[in-house]
């Protein structure tokens, strides 16, 4: 798979970052001792929404910590034309989460593991210390 990755259509990779993200999400959950499904779900929304995922890679645009290569796949998951956009979002941020998880997506198909922890690790970081809305 990782000699694919590269060719792989962002959407696709948005679609495995997705899975990838929401498993570190989970897990982070889990290890602040919460195990209340409703507490996990309220958790999770602070970490797992279109506003949380774009704010994040956008910071790293604007901060630079992104590699070329990293920065191009970012370009590939925000042009990329999904068909149709979830109602409570607009298209700007919508475009910036698929971009996100693109990101997460592409990392893991590559077998970055090291680089996947510290991007994961970053945008917790980041996430918990803005506010911003979430949709």
């Amino acid at each position: 798979m990782k000699q694919q990755a590269p060719q792989l259509n962002a959407l696709a990779l948005a679609y495995m970052g997705d899975a990838v993200y929401e498993m570190a999400v989970r897990k982070r959950l889990l290890g602040q001792g919460m195990t209340k499904p409703n507490d996990l779900h309220r958790g999770a929304i602070r970490y797992v929404n279109a506003a949380a995922q774009a704010g994040v890679v956008t910071h790293w645009l604007e901060t630079g910590i992104l590699s070329e290569d990293e920065t191009a796949v970012v370009r590939r998951g925000k042009n990329a034309k999904s068909g149709s956009i979830p109602k409570r979002t607009d298209v700007h941020t919508y475009r910036y989460s698929t971009a996100f998880e693109a990101l997460i997506g592409y990392t893991y198909l590559m077998e970055r593991r090291d680089r996947l922890e510290e991007l994961i690790e970053q945008a917790f970081a980041w996430l918990e210390t803005e506010s911003f809305e979430t949709t």
